[in-house]
């Protein structure tokens, strides 16, 4: 389809010009136009297939102005190259170049219609079609402008997005580091507080006596597990409430989290790549992860040898 209206587009330009040529009396006449013919023939389809704004507002002055001087010499053979320089100006050149090309063909096709002997009531008319043309070309552009800019606007906002959310894991990701050496009920808290703060749902944290009294890697394994838990509610279970308990089962300490009352979202396979590497973590210290969804929610479960 593209194909054919570039095939449409040629043949309408090159008409004019090989009209032009075929009539005039004599071939030395032929051969006298034969450059007038083919200048703007030249310069309106390299403006058309060139991207450079400032090199197309002088083909399309040279379009504009050898399509005027056809006129001149043979009534109507310029002519299309008036019309296809007013529909493709606001898309070539800037907004003030095309602005002053179409004002250069409105004001000249009447004026040199008139030199010609022409009916100016025909005059007039293609002037008007002219202007039409060049009203409706503007507006386009513009839709297409407002377009490209609403796009990349929104790519900007994808961007800052994504930015914020890496901002703020590495700020949770610091956070935790700084208080590695917090006791692991303070710890909690303060992922708990997070959560409610980030999400304005509960989040209830119950810790049963004797449960946090663990060796440093058990603590930490707890502390980032929590944290990866909560994390994963954010991200796939909006609106949903969190209860954490810490308790102690015989001569071992367990994590539970568990959401409810969320938006239900597919978990990732196996509880996302964060809470795998929380259950290798796990297995090193001899403990066990496991996840499994609820109808009402999701659970994370962290057992880790006291």
């Amino acid at each position: 389809m593209i194909r054919l209206l570039i095939a449409l587009l040629l043949v309408y330009l090159a008409y004019g010009p090989v009209f032009l040529v075929l009539t005039r009396p004599t071939a030395a006449a032929a051969l006298l136009v034969l450059p007038l013919a083919a200048a703007p023939l030249a310069a309106c389809v390299w403006a058309l297939a060139g991207r450079s704004t400032r090199r197309n507002a002088w083909l399309l002055l040279t379009t504009v102005a050898g399509g005027l001087v056809m006129h001149l010499v043979e009534p109507y053979s310029g002519v299309g190259f008036c019309f296809v320089t007013a529909f493709a100006a606001p898309f070539r050149t800037r907004p003030r170049v095309a602005m002053a090309l179409t004002t250069l063909i409105i004001v000249g096709m009447p004026g040199v219609s008139y030199r010609t002997g022409l009916d100016m009531n025909t005059a007039w008319g293609m002037t008007a079609g002219l202007a039409y043309s060049a009203v409706f070309a503007f507006l386009l552009a513009h839709q297409s402008a407002t377009r490209r800019q609403a796009a990349a606007l929104d790519r900007v906002e994808r961007a800052v997005g994504l930015a914020r959310a890496s901002l703020e894991e590495t700020r949770r990701a610091l956070d935790m580091l700084r208080g590695e050496d917090l006791p692991l009920r303070e710890r909690l808290e303060r992922l708990a507080a997070e959560f409610q703060a980030a999400t304005g749902r509960e989040c209830v944290l119950s810790i049963e006596e004797g449960a946090q009294a663990l060796g440093a890697e058990a603590r930490l394994a707890v502390a980032r597990t929590a944290q990866e838990a909560l994390t994963n509610v954010r991200k796939h279970a909006p609106g949903a409430s969190v209860v954490v308990t810490l308790r102690r089962v015989d001569r071992s300490s367990e994590l539970e989290v568990r959401d409810h009352g969320g938006q239900p979202g597919p978990p990732a396979p196996g509880g996302g790549h964060g809470l795998v590497g929380m259950r290798e973590r796990a297995a090193l210290i001899g403990g066990t992860l496991t996840t499994h969804a609820r109808e009402d929610g999701f659970t994370v479960l962290l057992r880790v040898p006291s």
